[in-house]
């Protein structure tokens, strides 16, 4: 009986090698075939579509209080501090400030759509081969870059409205102010409306992010066909 040899460790990395990269070639390949058009309007189609889920979900109500993941919660410098709490008259307001931190979130969420819509409208070609190409949450990154300011500038107004409503803006400022020069708390932190907003862009972003996985990581599931097509060929 003729035994045969295992084949060589050495022997088996290579094919397993050349296999990765003739893989990662067709995979250019597939890109490569696709049209700047089909590319920038697929890109585009996942895009809104991550923008209109997060807005949806985060500027429904109770759409940051009923999420652990974006609940806006109160300074740590202040939550843990008792006293800071009585000195702003908030012993049994605690739930209700923060409650009002997240409404007033979800509030200036709702209005986020336009801004995005903007940004996706300027995108070049070069912005959008460098969101295909560039990963995971590179697109995530794109909105950051191009969005941030506009949106903190648009929500800041709708924030102040929302926690003036409480009455407690003042002291909040007052106090945390007071706490920043000592150092327990950082001096954004130190105004509540700068604190919500950042929040609010914080859960934002982050929710965005989430829709650009699951994309990316499935674009067979989308229900836009332009979308399987780009996606899928990454």
């Amino acid at each position: 009986m003729i035994r045969t040899k295992p084949p060589r460790r050495p022997a088996l990395i290579a094919v397993l090698i050349l296999s990765s990269v003739g893989t990662a070639v067709a995979g250019s390949a597939a890109l490569d075939a696709l049209s700047a058009r089909d590319a920038a309007g697929g890109l585009r189609a996942a895009l809104s579509k991550g923008v209109d889920v997060a807005v949806s979900q985060l500027g429904a109500n109770n759409g940051f209080l009923n999420d652990p993941k974006v609940t806006i919660p109160l300074p740590a410098g202040l939550e843990k501090a008792d006293k800071a709490l009585r000195v702003l008259g908030m012993g049994g307001q605690a739930d209700e400030l923060k409650a009002t931190m997240n409404h007033a979130a979800e509030a200036a969420v709702a209005q986020a759509k336009p801004v995005f819509k903007q940004a996706l409208q300027h995108m070049t070609l070069t912005d959008a081969k460098g969101i295909l190409t560039g990963g995971d949450g590179a697109g995530t990154a794109y909105f950051k870059r191009t969005t941030s300011a506009q949106l903190a500038s648009s929500f800041k107004p709708i924030v102040s409205t929302e926690t003036a409503k409480l009455g407690l803006t003042a002291k909040y400022n007052e106090f945390a102010g007071k706490a920043a020069q000592l150092g327990l708390v950082s001096a954004q932190d130190a105004n509540l409306n700068d604190y919500v907003t950042a929040k609010a862009l914080d859960g934002l972003f982050s929710r965005i992010a989430e829709e650009e996985h699951q994309i990316r990581q499935d674009p067979a599931g989308q229900a836009s066909s332009l979308i399987k097509k780009v996606f899928g060929a990454l």
